[in-house]
């Protein structure tokens, strides 16, 4: 089981930058280490579903994002700290939304939520015109 706890949400105005941070923790009964999943962002937005943001490959090789995050928002990871990052900039108001941070074993369809494995319970992130 791994447990996954975000931090770092809070409220913006357009223009502005946030940096959200997710802590990974494992069951020690558990066999898969942090590095061996995907890790990925996801957002829902008041009143829609919840959508793909951006994700990382295990070793940093690969990072995805979804074209309106593109150019604004980069996704990191630190295996040594079992932690990955989203570094958000130039936000906007429809970036509103709780942001969730989930693991996948592996980036087949890595934009799709059903392949993620864990979720943690998400942060808020506001932003305000």
């Amino acid at each position: 089981q791994v447990q996954l706890v975000e931090s770092g949400g809070g409220s913006v105005q357009a223009g502005g930058s946030l940096s959200l941070s997710c802590a990974a923790s494992r069951s020690p009964v558990s066999g898969r280490p942090f590095s061996a999943y995907v890790m990925g962002w996801f957002r829902q937005a008041p009143e829609k579903e919840r959508e793909f943001v951006a994700a990382i490959t295990q070793s940093s090789q690969r990072t995805y994002y979804v074209d309106y995050v593109k150019g604004r928002f980069t996704i990191s990871r630190d295996n040594a700290k079992n932690m990955v990052f989203l570094q958000m900039n130039s936000l906007n108001t429809e970036d509103t939304g709780v942001y969730y941070c989930a693991a996948a074993p592996d980036a087949y369809a890595y934009m799709d939520d059903s392949r993620y494995e864990y979720w943690g319970r998400g942060a808020q992130v506001t932003v305000s015109s």
